[in-house]
């Protein structure tokens, strides 16, 4: 288990590395900028032991001596702040620039990725992947750059003083510093594993808080609020708890590696102070020593902190490798032309969401252009999943679906969605302008055809009712309007595109019935000469289709037109008289 994870973690740290390699230039401008902090501050010691010794003698003091020694203290010590001050800047360059091409590419990924494949992922989990851990992964690695370089510099730079200054002082240093990297290496293995279990959890509460802030308004009505207030509890719980062990398990780091070299610490003056008495050294040498002791015991405090923000980083980067490293469902290659007649047919269709559960089995028909199916049965038969299947948001199981003549799995599948215009049950609107909302479907529209489509939907008298007509802000969802005036944007949206072949899935539902009268004839102008297909409950509004599918439990029963099913006295029939038990119905 361990040996996994130790493989998964050099993996991610090779991938990183990856990253980096566009800013080879900038990493080599940094190294020589830490290796210049690291001189002038290794400078600071010696020169300190230079002006202590001016200072000891016969009761007197080397003045001139002395105040020339502070001054290169002083000029040593500009140095340093200007080396930091560029190394800070490029690192803070390189980090962010890294973590922005992370996110976006995480983000392009999510964009091509079929809805089949978002669809199985938790989509607070994925928020949290891109948002969250993109924050955390770039605060460790902007650690280990501003800590790491110059660390690891001043280890080897003050080694090479103290040994210019003693050997064998130095060498009591150098053999216990093992010690301390043995520490430092076992909490930091077991410190990846919490982080991991940490941004886990994290990811599943914010997928729990973004799922009931968008359902607050059912969460109030079912009465929910104390069972989301108890699973809320639960989940917070066990984040703090993946989240004490984590920083408990990185925060032994420190004390333990200080408490170490506090004893290096304290060994180097004993054996110091001895050679001093014996007269091998001076007592400004061996104050430089003592600082070159305590230089090289800081370092080691820093990078164990850095090696464990290091596993932070790299247990956030590997979730988000996770998903810019998904394998992507092949796409077609082949391009519909600008316009289509709108032949879809569906051969042998077999389908299911789950293997283990069998919905579309076997499901056949053709759709001719111009054609309108509908597609009627109860609820969970499969008609939505047929939309789905039309648009390529999931593949077919078995069999095949053609438009066109050819096998939408050859096609690219932006040229087929751009084939379609879509109107669903569930809205979709962006934040954004009611105009650049209504223009997404056709970007160069003029002013005139945008209104003209708005009138059509009736969605024009409301729209110019609003603060700022067009220009009104919609929050996300659409705000504050109402579901029906969502529906009539929606409506409009798709009469502006005008598409060759259409889908309406309860396009109507959740507007009132004279509005949707007048809607009704609209559509009928708009579906002349191009195919559509229509999800409905409501049985009137599909009387003139020329093609209805009766579906249960995902397979077709019955087929035909309204006419034609009624005289047939099936299930069609039976449903329909459900809803209408007029006479002559």
């Amino acid at each position: 288990m361990q040996n996994k994870a130790s493989d998964k973690r050099n993996e991610t740290a090779k991938k990183v590395m990856g990253l980096l390699r566009p800013y080879s230039g900038f990493l080599l401008l940094s190294l020589l900028c830490a290796l210049g902090t690291v001189v002038t501050t290794l400078l600071i010691p010696i020169l300190s032991g230079k002006a202590i010794d001016h200072m000891t003698g016969q009761g007197k003091v080397d003045f001139p001596g002395l105040v020339l020694v502070l001054k290169q203290i002083a000029v040593v010590a500009a140095g340093t702040f200007i080396f930091q001050l560029i190394m800070n800047r490029i690192n803070n360059y390189i980090t962010y620039s890294v973590t922005r091409n992370l996110r976006q590419q995480a983000f392009e990924k999510l964009l091509v990725q079929p809805v089949a494949v978002i669809d199985r992922e938790s989509h607070g989990d994925i928020v949290s992947r891109i948002v969250t851990d993109a924050d955390s992964f770039s605060d460790g690695l902007l650690l280990g750059f501003t800590q790491l370089f110059t660390g690891i510099m001043t280890i080897i730079g003050t080694i090479g003083f103290m040994l210019q200054i003693r050997v064998s002082i130095a060498l009591v240093v150098i053999l216990l510093t093992p010690v301390s990297l043995k520490v430092a290496k076992f909490i930091a293995g077991r410190s990846y594993r919490m982080f991991s279990a940490q941004s886990r959890d994290r990811g599943e509460l914010t997928e729990f808080l973004q799922e009931r802030i968008t359902l607050s308004d059912l969460v109030n009505q079912l009465g929910y609020r104390e069972k989301t207030r108890e699973e809320f509890l639960e989940k917070n719980r066990t984040l703090t708890e993946s989240a004490m062990k984590a920083t408990f398990y990185s925060s032994l780091t420190n004390p333990s590696t200080r408490f170490i070299n506090a004893l290096i610490y304290a060994a180097v003056g004993v054996a110091g102070s001895l050679v001093a008495i014996a007269g091998g050294i001076t007592v400004g040498q061996l104050s430089s020593f003592l600082g070159y002791a305590r230089e090289y015991a800081r370092p080691f405090n820093e990078i164990t902190g850095v090696v464990t923000e290091m596993q932070n980083a790299m247990a956030c980067a590997q979730r988000l490798f996770a998903i810019i490293e998904s394998k992507p469902v092949e796409n077609g290659t082949e391009h519909l032309p600008e316009k289509v007649e709108g032949k879809v047919e569906m051969r042998h269709v077999d389908f299911s969401y789950d293997p283990q559960v069998k919905l579309i089995r076997d499901l056949s028909f053709t759709a001719r252009p111009g054609e309108t199916v509908a597609i009627v049965g109860p609820t969970g038969a499969g008609k939505s999943t047929i939309i789905n299947l039309l648009m390529r948001f999931y593949d077919v199981n078995a069999g095949e679906v053609r438009v066109e003549g050819r096998d939408i799995r050859e096609l690219d599948r932006a040229s087929l969605r751009s084939r379609y215009g879509m109107v669903l049950q569930e809205t979709f609107l962006f934040s954004g302008t009611i105009r650049e909302n209504l223009m997404l479907g056709k970007p160069k529209a003029t002013e005139e055809e945008m209104v003209a489509a708005a009138k059509a939907a009736h969605a024009h008298s409301f729209i110019r009712r609003l603060p700022k007509g067009y220009d009104t802000y919609l929050a996300p969802e659409g705000g504050s309007l109402s579901q029906g005036q969502k529906q009539l944007l929606c409506i409009a949206r798709l009469m502006l595109a005008l598409p060759d072949m259409l889908i309406l899935d309860e396009a109507t539902s959740s507007i009132d019935t004279r509005t949707e009268i007048r809607i009704q004839d609209a559509f009928h102008k708009m579906m002349k000469g191009r195919t559509t297909f229509i999800v409905a409950h409501r049985l009137q509004t599909i009387r003139d289709a020329d093609l209805i599918l009766y579906m249960e439990q995902g397979r077709v029963l019955e087929q035909g037109t309204h006419r034609q099913l009624l005289e047939k006295n099936g299930y069609y029939a039976k449903l329909y008289r459900s809803q209408f038990v007029t006479e002559g119905a």
